[in-house]
C-alpha cells in the first residue's frame, strides 16, 4: 500500500501568504515561492497563486495541499492582505472574508476575536518578521487580515458552529503540518467540544458516533447544543477526555457494530484500530447465555450488522440489552461516570437503553 502524503496546515498556508505580502507591500517583490519556519524547527517552502500589490494594500495567496487527508479546505485558496498602520501591535492579525468569529468561551482564543488559533497567529507573526529581516526594514505595525473564498460555505461541513465559531472556518494547526487521516484532528476537536460544553456550565454531555446516532439520542434527551459531542471512533479518548473535563455524567449512543466494540472493549472503534472479529462477538453472545451451536453459527457472521438481525430473528433482545449492559460497564469503566448508554438504527431510531 503506497504511503500516504502529508500536507500543510491553513495555518501555515496563511503564514506564508502573510510572509509574501510583506515582501511585496514593503519591497516591491512579487515572490512566487516563499519559505518560511515552522515550530520544530525546520523550514517549508510554498508556491504563490496570487501576489499583488495595490492601493497601499498587498494580497497573496496559497492554495491550501492538505495531502492525502480528506480536509474539508483542501484546495481552497488561503488570502492574506497585509498594509501599514500607524499605530497598534507590532502584527494585528484580523480575519477576513470566510475566517469565523468565536462566540463561545472554552476554545482556545477569546469569545470575540477571529478564529484563528494561537499556533497559526505565532507562525504568521514569525513569517512576517522574517519577511522583514530579509529585506532589512525594521519592525512596522502591520495589520494582516486573513481571508478564505468560500469559507462560509465550507464551514458548513465542519463542528465550528456548534463550536460556537460563526461566520466561517477555523485557521488551525500545531505543527504546521497536515498527517492524512489524523487522530490527532479528531482527537483535538472532542477536546474543544467537551471545553466549549464545560464553559457553558454543563454536567452532563451526550457522546455520539455519528449523526444518526446523535439524532436519535438528542431527539429523547434536548440537550443543549453544547452538549453535543461527536467523538466518532474515538471512543476511549473521549471517554477519558470527559472525565478530565469534569463532566458528572456520560449519555453514549452508537450503532451496533460500535456498541458491541464497546462490550468487547475495543478503544477505538474504526474497522483499521479494531477489527470486528466475529469469532469475539460470537464466544461474547456465548458468555451472556447463547447456546453453543448458536454461537457457531454467529461466528461465520459477514458483519455485526448480520449478528443483530440474528438475534432479533430468534427474540433474543435478552441478549442485545446484555450486550448493552457490557457496553456501559466498559464505558463507565473507562470513564470513571455514570453512563447511560442507548443502542441506535438507522431505521428504528433507539432500539435499547440502559
Amino acid at each position: 500500500m503506497p504511503r500516504l502524503r502529508s500536507g500543510f496546515t491553513t495555518g501555515a498556508c496563511a503564514a506564508a501568504a502573510a510572509k509574501a505580502a510583506t515582501l511585496a507591500l514593503l519591497h516591491g517583490q512579487l515572490p512566487d515561492q516563499v519559505e518560511i519556519p515552522f515550530p520544530d524547527g525546520n523550514r517549508h517552502s510554498f508556491s504563490l497563486h496570487r501576489c499583488t500589490v495595490q492601493d497601499g494594500t498587498a494580497l497573496a495567496s496559497v492554495i491550501k495541499d492538505a495531502g492525502d487527508d480528506p480536509d474539508v479546505t483542501n484546495g481552497a485558496e488561503i488570502i492574506a492582505l497585509v498594509s501599514l498602520q500607524e499605530l497598534g501591535d507590532a502584527v494585528a492579525i484580523r480575519a477576513g472574508e470566510g475566517v469565523g468569529t468565536v462566540t463561545k468561551p472554552g476554545l482556545a482564543i477569546p469569545v470575540g476575536e477571529p478564529a484563528i488559533n494561537p499556533v497559526p497567529r505565532q507562525m504568521i507573526r514569525a513569517a512576517v518578521t522574517e519577511a522583514l529581516q530579509e529585506i532589512g526594514k525594521e519592525q512596522r505595525h502591520l495589520t494582516v487580515t486573513i481571508s478564505i473564498p468560500n469559507g462560509t460555505q465550507l464551514a458548513e461541513k465542519t463542528l465550528n458552529r456548534r463550536l460556537g465559531i460563526v461566520g466561517g472556518l477555523s485557521v488551525l494547526g500545531t505543527t504546521g503540518i497536515v498527517r492524512p487521516i489524523s487522530a490527532a484532528a479528531w482527537t483535538a476537536t472532542i477536546d474543544a467540544s467537551l471545553q466549549v460544553a464545560r464553559a457553558a456550565g454543563l454536567q452532563e454531555v451526550l457522546l455520539s458516533t455519528g449523526r444518526t446516532s446523535e439524532a436519535a439520542a438528542q431527539k429523547l434527551l434536548n440537550l443543549p447544543e453544547e452538549a453535543q459531542v461527536m467523538m466518532g471512533d474515538y471512543l476511549e479518548h473521549a471517554l477519558k477526555a470527559a472525565k478530565q473535563q469534569g463532566f458528572r455524567r456520560i449519555h453514549l449512543a452508537g450503532m451496533w457494530a460500535k456498541v458491541l466494540k464497546c462490550a468487547l472493549q475495543i478503544p477505538q472503534t474504526h474497522v483499521r484500530h479494531g477489527a470486528l472479529e466475529m469469532q469475539q462477538a460470537a464466544a461474547l453472545l456465548a458468555d451472556l447465555g447463547l447456546d453453543e451451536n448458536n454461537a457457531a453459527t454467529f461466528a461465520t457472521a459477514n458483519t455485526a450488522r448480520e449478528i443483530l438481525q440474528n438475534l432479533q430473528k430468534q427474540g433474543r433482545a435478552d441478549l442485545v440489552q446484555a450486550v448493552c449492559l457490557r457496553a456501559k460497564q466498559y464505558a463507565e469503566q473507562c470513564s470513571g461516570l455514570s453512563v447511560k448508554l442507548y443502542l441506535v438504527s438507522s431505521e428504528d431510531g433507539i432500539l435499547a437503553s440502559i
